[in-house]
């Protein structure tokens, strides 16, 4: 019983680290330049999840966690703003200003999708916190 609390956390951990990315993500959307001032729309990222084998059961079950963060390396969408102070200033991309390439339909059905995750792993979790009880109850 212990290890499916332990499965159903490492779960908890793994996405909270995927909400905060689709946050982040959510919160970029009109970021247009880097960590060092330089003019690069912000790029998505979303992290890989891993089986990790140090939580696992007799019976196959096994917890998560997260591998690596990737960032997602797409074009970036462009729009014509020619009076915008980041416009590209020359070649064939001039008047354009380049904004991060995120799609929020998929950052909310991504979050969605997380959290019932999250709300699956807490009713797992107090499952078999109730069968531990029950258990007791018997044995006492």
């Amino acid at each position: 019983m212990i290890t499916a609390l332990d499965i159903s956390t490492s779960a908890l951990v793994a996405q909270r680290v995927r909400l905060n990315a689709i946050s982040s993500n959510i919160a970029n959307m009109s970021t247009l330049r880097n960590e060092n001032g330089e003019m690069e729309p912000y790029k998505a990222r979303y992290p890989i999840f891993k089986v990790d084998d140090k939580i696992r059961t007799e019976h196959g079950a096994a917890g998560v966690k997260v591998e690596r963060i990737e960032t997602e390396d797409v074009e970036p969408q462009y729009k014509y703003q020619p009076n915008h102070p980041l416009a590209i200033k020359e070649g064939d991309k001039k008047g354009y200003v380049a904004y991060p390439n995120i799609n929020m339909t998929r950052e909310f059905v991504d979050a969605l999708e997380a959290t019932r995750a999250y709300e699956a792993n807490i009713g797992v979790m107090e499952v078999s916190k109730n069968l531990g009880q029950q258990t007791l109850r018997i044995l006492a």
